[in-house]
């Protein structure tokens, strides 16, 4: 039987996270918001604290809140988002200027890390600034791209792997769960068939960080980077993380290499020395609020416990195929996201005729799903903020309008 709305809200009474939604600051436009996994909620603890930054810190101690707390800000806030969602000891990682920059960093300092290989293999699927990214670096070197082109739900498989590792790989770059499909990788077996051939394995946390609990150390990873502003709430262009491995410390160079990076930052020598520790993976002065908002942010995400969530996540992901299978398949409409909850990230991807049209049709019901090329609608489920009752609601919206098609 399918699952009724008095069914949802039953679950909403029993959810462990329910207090946590709160946390956030609601309106009544939208209905349904099912969109934050391109752009979370903003937590009202994150709203405060940028508050505070503005008013007391910047507005009243002016410049003296830099020796007060903001020059450490970086690796400090990088260290609790690691404990919370990444699984990785302090002094790895650093929250830093925005994806796209930090990919630049450690894609090259990746590069630069196994000098004698001049190949690089990436996905043709994965989220453009990946693959643009990628195909740059390996052209402003001299390096060889190959590419992979993973089935959407399957994702990329070891047959696949194998087929373009060797002892000419410098790196693998990779999206732990695709952007498209939700599609969730094994991190560590992949990792682990990357460094059989002695390369580096680089991951993508973008749609993972926050949703899905993430063993950096436990499984070996060497650089990893993501965004903050999807299930970590920190909001629009909020700063990114970025993460070495304590074993290539001290030997990972980056290109940017600010005043921030350098070994002492008001010394202002003549030559440039890198900092030994995870600062070298710093460039340019940090951008104070936004890193506050990241901090208030993962606050939110420490205390709800990352397993937890990720319970959730599975949940609400499970109640979504129910209803997409119940509700949309009759009228031609397919799950294009992993049937197995355990391959599955925090999002569910449906596909099916005139698709762009029923996701604008659920725009205008207030419904806000989000739409990728060419007919894939993507529902998702950020399990802090998104109840039971909202996503029934939202689906029996989509299924108000695709019968009406």
């Amino acid at each position: 039987m399918t699952l009724t709305l008095d069914d949802a809200v039953a679950l909403d009474q029993k959810d462990p996270l329910a207090r946590f939604r709160e946390e956030f600051l609601r309106a009544e436009d939208p209905v349904a918001y099912l969109d934050g996994n391109s752009l979370g909620r903003p937590p009202l603890r994150t709203l405060q604290r940028v508050e505070e930054v503005l008013r007391r810190e910047w507005g009243e101690r002016l410049i003296r809140s830099w020796e007060d707390g903001w020059l450490d800000l970086p690796e400090q806030v990088g260290d609790r988002l690691a404990a919370a969602c990444l699984g990785a000891a302090p002094g790895q990682t650093v929250i830093a200027e925005s994806t796209s920059v930090n990919l630049f960093k450690v894609v090259n300092a990746g590069c630069d890390l196994r000098p004698d290989r001049d190949e690089i293999v990436a996905t043709d699927t994965d989220f453009p600034t990946d693959r643009y990214l990628v195909e740059s670096v390996a052209a402003a070197r001299g390096m060889t791209v190959r590419w992979l082109r993973p089935d959407v739900v399957e994702g990329v498989t070891d047959a696949q792997l194998r087929e373009v590792l060797s002892e000419r790989t410098a790196l693998v770059l990779l999206s732990h769960v695709d952007y498209r499909s939700g599609v969730l990788l094994d991190l560590p077996a992949v990792t682990a068939l990357v460094h059989e051939v002695g390369a580096l394995a680089i991951w993508d946390l973008c749609h993972s960080a926050g949703v899905v609990p993430v063993a950096l150390d436990e499984a070996g990873a060497d650089l990893a980077v993501g965004c903050t502003y999807k299930y970590l709430n920190a909001g629009p262009g909020a700063p990114a993380f970025l993460y070495v491995a304590q074993r290539h410390l001290g030997a990972a160079r980056q290109p940017i290499t600010g005043w921030w990076s350098s070994a002492d930052r008001f010394a202002m020598g003549p030559t440039y020395e890198p900092d030994p520790s995870i600062r070298a993976m710093l460039s340019g002065t940090a951008y104070v609020p936004g890193i506050a908002a990241v901090d208030a942010s993962v606050s939110l995400v420490a205390e709800a416990g990352i397993d937890t969530i990720r319970e959730k996540a599975v949940a609400l992901t499970e109640t979504c195929v129910e209803l997409a299978d119940a509700w949309l398949a009759p009228h031609g409409f397919v799950v294009a996201s992993p049937r197995d909850p355990s391959r599955r990230g925090g999002h569910v991807t449906v596909r099916g005729p005139r698709a762009r049209e029923v996701a604008a049709a659920m725009y205008e019901a207030k419904v806000i799903p989000d739409f990728r090329n060419p007919d894939m609608i993507r529902l998702g489920l950020s399990p802090l903020t998104t109840s039971y009752a909202e996503l029934w609601t939202a689906m029996d919206v989509t299924r108000r309008i695709v019968e009406g098609l």
